[in-house]
């Protein structure tokens, strides 16, 4: 029969070991979330770039922007962009939802980033079809932002 205190250490060992396990997202939550995000469209490459720094040592505040190639008419633009980092205990950062009324097809904003890490775009058109764009960004200097 165990102690208390022996008790005690299994749980904050446990713990631990579960916290740990949950600090850092794999590739494969991040497709699988994309999927989910999507519907399961195929995902076609190319139409969609994603610009990030090279190199930053600033993984609080990543500046990202996104543009998708769209004429952004009634009958042919983009419905939403969804974006996730594949390294993020989290891996969703955002979804946009956008309209003819936008004109372009560009986001630009600030993300938080653990480490390096493959950023990931699906831009979600009228027609039903998704196109993907990704990016890889080098975290320098101590910890990221998520951990």
């Amino acid at each position: 029969m165990l102690s208390r205190r022996e008790l005690l250490l299994w749980m904050v060992a446990l713990s631990a070991a579960g916290w740990l396990r949950d600090t850092e997202a794999a590739p494969r939550e991040a497709k699988q979330l994309l999927a989910k995000l999507t519907g399961g469209a195929e995902q076609l490459k190319g139409g969609v770039t994603i610009t990030l720094p090279a190199v930053t040592d600033q993984a609080r505040h990543v500046p990202m922007r996104i543009s998708v190639e769209s004429p952004m008419t009634e009958d042919d633009h983009v419905k939403a962009i969804h974006v996730v980092a594949e390294r993020n205990p989290t891996p969703a950062i955002a979804s946009f939802h956008l309209s003819p009324a936008n004109g372009k097809a560009e986001i630009s904003t600030r993300i938080r980033l653990i480490k390096t890490q493959i950023v990931v775009a699906a831009a979600q058109m009228s027609d039903g079809s998704v196109r993907i764009g990704k990016a890889r960004c080098k975290i320098t200097g101590g910890a990221g932002a998520c951990g």
